[in-house]
């Protein structure tokens, strides 16, 4: 059975996006070893220096950002803040922190078994080391 993962990602190798930052999200299917692109997905940036004139954060495109992904299991981002991940965790999607090529980020993640543990099992936004 496939594991659908979202991965915030501007040039579709790397992961290197910020979740508030993300412009698109590579969307994977993880199926044991077997890695498959199945879409990407622009995204409209949630926070930054400045959102809508404003600075900070917009709580109505972050939900618009959850929902973009709302299909995935998980997230694969560079970072993401406290707030964004919890809010994701309470749809059932866990953010995992894994700044690498898609690639590898995505094997090590299959490879760490978190995927298999119920969402939100970890606690929190988690770092997988090397």
């Amino acid at each position: 059975m496939s594991i659908r993962v979202a991965v915030a990602s501007e040039d579709g190798k790397t992961v290197h996006q910020h979740f508030g930052q993300a412009t698109q999200f590579v969307i994977c299917d993880l199926d044991g070893p077997t890695i498959r692109v199945v879409e990407r997905r622009p995204n409209r940036p949630s926070c930054g220096g400045d959102v809508d004139g404003e600075p900070g954060h917009n709580d109505d495109l972050i939900q618009q950002t959850i929902d973009l992904i709302a299909d995935c299991r998980a997230v694969v981002v560079a970072r993401i803040g406290l707030g964004a991940q919890r809010r994701l965790e309470a749809q059932g999607i866990d953010a995992f922190m894994i700044p690498d090529f898609i690639e590898r980020a995505l094997r090590r993640l299959s490879a760490s078994g978190l995927l298999e543990q119920p969402p939100g099992g970890g606690g929190g936004r988690r770092w997988l080391p090397e």
